[in-house]
Parts: C-alpha cells; sequence; structure tokens
C-alpha cells in the first residue's frame, strides 16, 4: 500500500503548532483543508492523556461551532490517535497564518473555561465521564503562551 502523507513527515523534527497538513476537493469543488494542531513534540515530549484530549475535544468543537465568523466553516475537530494534538478541517483554502487568530481564541477560551464541560452527559456522549478540564486547562495554557502568541515559521510549516 501507498504510505499516506501524513506518514511521510518526520515527526523526530516536529514542533509543536499548526500544520496544514493536507487539502482536499470534494465533487462539489469545494477545498477542504486539514490542520494539525499539534500540542507536544512526538516523540520528544509526553503526550496528553486521552480525558484531556476528550475534554479539549468538547470545549474546542463546541466553540468552534458557535463561532461567529468561522462556524459555518468548521468541518471537524478531533483528538489524533498518537495524542499529540488534534486535527481541525476546515471549509477553504487556508494556511496556517489564516486561522491563528481563531486558534488564540479557541485556546484563551479552553484554558480560561469554567463550569460543566458541553456534552459531558449520559445522554450527549457516549463516555462522559472520561473527562479531564484541569489536564485540558493546563495543555492549552502553555500552548497559547509559547506557540500561539509569537510563532516562527518551525510552528506553521512541517519541517522539510
Amino acid at each position: 500500500m501507498k504510505k499516506i502523507a501524513s506518514f511521510t513527515i518526520d515527526h523526530n523534527r516536529l514542533s509543536r503548532g499548526i500544520f496544514v497538513s493536507r487539502k482536499d476537493t470534494t465533487p462539489s469543488g469545494d477545498c477542504i483543508t486539514t490542520f494539525d494542531i499539534r500540542l507536544t513534540e512526538p516523540n520528544r515530549q509526553q503526550p496528553l492523556s486521552g480525558d484531556t484530549l476528550h475534554a479539549m475535544e468538547h470545549l474546542a468543537a463546541t466553540y468552534l461551532r458557535n463561532h461567529p465568523l468561522w462556524s459555518d466553516r468548521i468541518v471537524y475537530w478531533g483528538p489524533m490517535g498518537c495524542l499529540t494534538g488534534n486535527y481541525l478541517l476546515v471549509q477553504g483554502d487556508l494556511t496556517s497564518e489564516d486561522i491563528l487568530p481563531l486558534m488564540r481564541e479557541t485556546f484563551s477560551f479552553i484554558r480560561d473555561f469554567t463550569g460543566d464541560i458541553p456534552g459531558a452527559t449520559p445522554k450527549d456522549c457516549g463516555n462522559f465521564s472520561y473527562m479531564n478540564l484541569d489536564g485540558a486547562k493546563a495543555a492549552a495554557a502553555p500552548f497559547l503562551d509559547e506557540v500561539l502568541t509569537a510563532p516562527t515559521a518551525e510552528n506553521l510549516n512541517y519541517p522539510v
């Protein structure tokens, strides 16, 4: 089988950041941009816990799908199986720089969130008790402060 594109990125050199993973064109001609929102350095930093990523998923997806400017373009937000980040799929031919302000807002929302996690009830979620709000907030804060506040090219482009 042919190796998929995301497996051709040198994860040993990948930094934390926002990366365009791929761009796909739907049969109707729409472009969908997939972003790799990398919160930890693969193979060098501890991955996030599943319950942290699950809480982050609920918070980010809720925030993004209610955003006044972006909600109609958000296709998907969800965790990576390797537990080092999330995928964001957005309608449009976009760059990492295009969504940087949106990611700053999203991670500020997660860092500052108080109250009940949206959708964390038995009726709304298949594993509602598997959530770590403190972990999500603790993961969002350094990503926002250390990466999103003043990103470098290394935080916005895959290594070559």
